[in-house]
């Protein structure tokens, strides 16, 4: 490869359709590009998927690669998955860490790393090791296992061999850690201020013990931390103290270090993609991602490639960078795993899969408050009342395509004198009084929040409610946190995502179809009123 090509090796990008676009193509071919990041804009039917991920090897064959692409993929599963119909929905850490159950863990990765190999995606890019102590975290939240750092250790660590069981690559993000945050870095920089010390007691727990035993590659957080890096707002990806002194030098991980995408704001709208790409290589990262548009990824490369034959970064750089690539890429890909016709595993979406995941659920699952009200009693005659908000993906790492709830009708099938109310968003006071005036009608009255600790409207809505002496009983359909806001409720469940399986199980839990075993992975305590 020449040093323009090699470079390219350093680079994952994005593109847009189910099938290689000209783009995408031409990356491939003369930049010879290291791999690929697959989203929901590229995800079709499993047959569609398998094609996809086998055209672009057999471009790369074709164009003399000497190693497959790395295909990757965030299928942290739970609030951020990509997979659709025809796989398996498997629950998401949170739900994972309320089991308590870390063996859990390592079957959901198995699930997992079974199917994204069959669909010929090599890299995962899970699990997420940030410890979620801040109840106001607006990015990480429920896509933590929880609030303790050694039980966050444990079940990355059991997802982790899960995944590479069957052969998939994995990857701890976001390091130095994501989770103490109050700010988005898709939108904006976030700061975390605690000291050194604070940070290898939590926030580097989970990567320290997860890097001793056989870590595969770890995501850089677009997050400040000053206790490292001194000169002000440089993040974490761009930071050589970060990356080389701590990760490198003292956590002792010399495996593939890659970038979060280069393109969120916190980067993006500060020092820019391109320049951001030659300072996150020059702080020592090996994959500099970027994940959707065309002219930055070309610009990326020739910023890099600039900075080379400007002495700004040494050849011998790129090449160390080149080293672990190749390391990691022979032990987990290779020309002999891509077929030319290729056929979907049986695996995919099986019965077997889709089973394992149930029970999972149902030990995660949790009966977070209960005023002697579960299992609901109910007569035929007696009329049910369900209310929740439209439910837009809430960050921007979410996919729309989820952005669905079926809570009313699950708990239609159990209960058919069921009413449903689905609140546009933002819920405004005329909705609030809407559903007050009806209240008196119904027996009991079930409330669906999503993230409710952020929206003064639906704590409003739940309130107004609990005034009513009707007894009301949430659902939290995804951040637990929500539950700090009300008093008085007569019961409440946790399902840490609104996935149909898990809003199933939650609306099958109301009526004692099923035990659901759950306990919260992270401390509530009431906000004031």
């Amino acid at each position: 490869m020449n040093l323009k090509q090699k470079i390219g090796q350093m680079l994952i990008v994005g593109f847009k359709g189910k099938t290689a676009s000209a783009e995408i193509k031409k990356l491939i071919r003369e930049y010879h590009i290291g791999g690929v990041i697959l989203f929901s804009r590229n995800i079709g039917t499993p047959n569609e998927i398998l094609q996809l991920t086998t055209d672009l090897q057999l471009e790369a064959k074709n164009a003399g690669y000497e190693r497959p692409l790395f295909i990757c993929i965030d299928q942290e599963n739970g609030a951020v998955r990509r997979l659709g119909d025809g796989t398996t929905i498997v629950p998401g850490a949170m739900l994972l860490g309320a089991t308590h159950k870390p063996e859990l863990a390592y079957e959901a990765g198995k699930i997992t790393g079974s199917e994204l190999k069959a669909l010929g995606i090599n890299w995962n890019l899970a699990p997420i090791v940030d410890v979620n102590n801040n109840p106001l975290n607006p990015v990480i939240g429920v896509r933590s296992f929880g609030e303790n750092p050694h039980h966050v250790s444990q079940f990355a660590l059991e997802m982790i061999k899960g995944m590479q069981e069957v052969g998939v690559i994995t990857t701890l993000k976001h390091f130095p850690g994501h989770g103490d945050t109050e700010v988005d870095s898709h939108l904006d920089l976030p700061i975390i201020t605690h000291d050194i010390n604070r940070l290898h007691e939590v926030e580097l727990v989970p990567f320290k013990t997860c890097i001793a035993n056989g870590a595969d590659t770890v995501m850089t957080a677009h997050v400040y931390f000053p206790a490292i890096e001194q000169e002000f707002n440089r993040p974490a990806t761009l930071s050589k103290k970060v990356i080389s002194g701590l990760l490198r030098d003292k956590l002792g991980f010399d495996g593939v270090v890659t970038t979060d995408c280069m393109e969120m704001d916190a980067i993006a709208k500060r020092i820019g993609t391109e320049k951001g790409g030659v300072e996150a290589v020059k702080a020592g990262v090996d994959l500099v991602m970027v994940s959707h548009l065309y002219d930055r990824q070309i610009n990326t490369i020739e910023a890099i490639y600039n900075a080379v034959k400007d002495g700004e970064l040494s050849e011998e750089r790129i090449d160390e960078s080149l080293t672990r690539i190749n390391r990691l890429k022979d032990q987990y890909i290779n020309w002999s795993q891509i077929e030319e016709k290729p056929k979907v595993s049986q695996d995919v979406g099986s019965k077997e899969h889709q089973y394992i995941s149930e029970k999972i659920y149902e030990k995660g699952i949790t009966i977070a408050e209960n005023d002697h009200i579960f299992p609901i009693k109910l007569s035929e005659e007696d009329r049910l009342l369900v209310v929740y908000p439209r439910n837009d993906y809430a960050t921007l790492v979410e996919d729309q395509r989820y952005a669905t709830m079926t809570l009313g009708k699950e708990i239609q099938k159990l209960h058919t004198n069921t009413d449903v109310i689905q609140l546009e968003t933002p819920i405004k006071d005329k909705d609030i009084k809407e559903v007050l005036s009806k209240a008196n009608e119904y027996k009991y009255i079930i409330v669906g929040t999503l993230n409710a600790f952020s929206d003064q409207q639906q704590q409003k809505l739940v309130r107004e409610l609990i005034k009513t002496n009707i007894p009301i009983v949430a659902i939290a359909t995804r951040s637990p946190y929500d539950l700090n806001y009300f008093f008085g409720l007569k019961g409440a469940i946790c399902t840490y995502e609104f996935s149909k399986p898990a809003l199933r199980m939650a609306a099958h839990a109301l009526f004692g179809k099923v035990n659901v075993k759950g306990k919260l992975p992270v401390t509530l305590s009431k906000a004031s009123s």
